[in-house]
């Protein structure tokens, strides 16, 4: 059997399809800038967390040199 063109090869995709797999491609898009946003929250959220300990610490130390 001879090869077929690979213009041939493509199978056209309907419109319809094609709609549908944008929409799907988007909602991935949206997906993982929402994973990375939360990310960023929970990092910083993390961050503040340990200057807040580390801040109680300090006043803790100096409180306890005061005595």
């Amino acid at each position: 059997m001879a090869k077929r063109p690979a213009s041939k090869k493509r199978k056209k995709v309907s419109a319809k399809r094609k709609t549908v797999r944008r929409k799907v491609s988007k909602k991935r898009v949206t997906k993982k800038k929402v994973a990375r946003k939360k990310a960023k929250k929970k990092a910083t959220r993390k961050k503040a967390k340990k200057k807040a300990t580390r801040k109680k610490a300090k006043k803790k130390a100096t409180r306890k040199k005061a005595k």
